[in-house]
């Protein structure tokens, strides 16, 4: 919610720019920290547990910068902390004296928190008038009360339009949103992703929403009929473009769901309507959109080679199956034989080739890319998915670590076998120590790529890992030069 909020309001004339660190990658921590004047600066520590590794990581990392310019004993002035009562993270911002303590609900989930403490108080740093934001916000908290009758509640019958679409094969939900609200994309991912990415309690097999973001339109004859759009237009500033787009896959029979928001204020409406609408859908797809078992087995994954690395200062070393032109091909035991019987012969593209190969009608196709966000890297990936969404005519997402493994990692892990996963790792040119550990940032993004691989693994997922080294963006372009060719 937050980096919504950042992104659609930009910076506020007379406030201070809100910035969103959500990346254990060195490279994009470094990046932020040149962004910032230290001694200039509030650092908000948001976690609802108050034990989740990355922001207890970036906690600890300018903790050590403030204490060096004010001193240990003042820097946690400069800290506020976001988090439920009672957490270990409580505890640390009251021992070094944090300047202020807003507690989360225990009973509200993080994915449910956007108009609580954890997306309101950045909103008020940043300047946005939050009393005028929840007054628009409590129109729709009213329109779907329980009172309401299900035809007229806005967010039950969202809900009930998805859940049914998805038990009818239509779970691809592709968002198209204003250029203005664009941001509110990867809000809604998480959201549905994370909470629809189950086993069905009534079918016993597992069910999910896949929300499809940030994938531009094309053509209708491009999609099949796994797909149901959600178009999210700003009527005060609407893109005509989008407008005729949508029209037409319209007309061509896909099923569209049209939401009108007056202007950004109204955010706060599409928070609490998608929340109705995300629980619901959950009802009728008989799974409980209110856990995330799956996220926590990732979790327990790295953590186990975290312990393993501090036992023996490295982590077990993995041989690639193929390597050339600065690529090198991973895989588990599994997915390496099915690899090796299908690729025409035994080089990186005829492996690239067999991989893509395996995606089928109804499927979609999943990057997950453990390199920094910045916009070369992100140019090249986007090249990559709509390249395999145009040649395979399948959904295709686009998920930077390790902050998907906290969204989609859920649907991945959890949902049904529908994904063909392609996950993409680096070697970090610079890496950065995190005061109080015996490792450092590099090792701990590390751990989270090898934790995601191993359960996807054992989820008997299709997964094949492509290492690019430490030219990241060269060895990105050199992998959408080759599935370009070969897809």
């Amino acid at each position: 919610c937050p980096e919504v909020l950042r992104r659609t309001w930009g910076v506020i004339p007379g406030f201070p720019e809100l910035l969103v660190l959500d990346s254990t990658v060195p490279a994009q921590i470094k990046a932020f920290e040149a962004q910032i004047d230290v001694s200039k600066t509030l650092f908000i520590v948001s976690s609802k547990s108050g034990t989740t590794i990355e922001p207890n990581s970036f906690m600890q990392y300018f903790l050590d910068k403030t204490g060096r310019i004010f001193g240990e004993a003042a820097a946690g002035t400069r800290f506020i902390a976001i988090t439920d009562p009672g957490t270990p993270l409580h505890d640390f911002a009251k021992k070094h004296r944090f300047r202020h303590i807003a507690h989360g609900v225990p009973s509200i989930g993080g994915r449910y928190s956007a108009l609580s403490h954890f997306g309101m108080i950045p909103a008020a740093v940043m300047g946005i008038d939050v009393l005028e934001f929840l007054d628009r916000a409590e129109i729709m908290v009213q329109s779907c009360a329980a009172y309401v009758p299900p035809e007229s509640n806005p967010g039950v019958m969202l809900g009930i339009i998805l859940g049914t679409l998805g038990n009818a094969g239509r779970d691809k939900v592709t968002f198209v949103t204003s250029p203005g609200i664009s941001s509110l994309g990867a809000w809604l991912e998480q959201l549905i992703a994370e909470s629809t990415g189950k086993e069905s309690r009534r079918e016993g097999k597992r069910k999910g929403l896949v929300p499809v973001d940030n994938e531009p339109l094309g053509a209708p004859g491009i999609y099949g009929t796994d797909r149901v759009f959600a178009y999210i237009r700003l009527s005060s500033a609407p893109s005509a473009e989008q407008d005729d787009a949508v029209a037409a896959l319209e007309q061509a029979g896909h099923p569209v769901v049209r939401i009108a928001l007056e202007d950004p204020m109204d955010l706060g409406q599409e928070f609490f309507r998608w929340e109705i609408a995300t629980a619901t859908a959950g009802a009728i797809l008989a799974i409980n959109p209110f856990d995330q078992p799956d996220v926590e087995s990732a979790k327990i994954a790295a953590r186990g080679l975290m312990k393993a690395y501090e036992e023996t200062g490295k982590l077990a070393p993995q041989t690639p199956l193929l390597e050339a032109d600065g690529l090198a091909l991973f895989a588990d035991t599994q997915n390496e034989a099915a690899l090796a019987k299908a690729a025409r012969s035994r080089d990186v593209p005829a492996y690239l080739a067999a991989h893509l190969a395996r995606i089928r009608p109804g499927d979609y196709f999943a990057i997950n890319a453990f390199v920094s966000m910045d916009n070369a890297n992100a140019r090249e990936l986007e090249a990559i998915r709509h390249v395999v969404r145009d040649n395979r005519r399948v959904a295709t997402t686009l998920g930077f670590g390790p902050r998907f493994l906290h969204s989609t990692g859920q649907l991945h892990k959890g949902g049904p076998n529908s994904g063909v996963f392609l996950e993409i790792t680096c070697d970090d040119a610079e890496d950065l120590a995190i005061p109080g550990q015996h490792y450092q940032f590099g090792i701990l993004k590390r751990a989270q790529e090898l934790g995601d691989f191993q359960v996807l693994a054992e989820k008997e997922r299709r997964i094949l890992r492509v290492h690019v080294g430490t030219d990241v963006h060269g060895g990105l372009a050199r992998l959408r030069e080759i599935i370009s060719r070969i897809s």
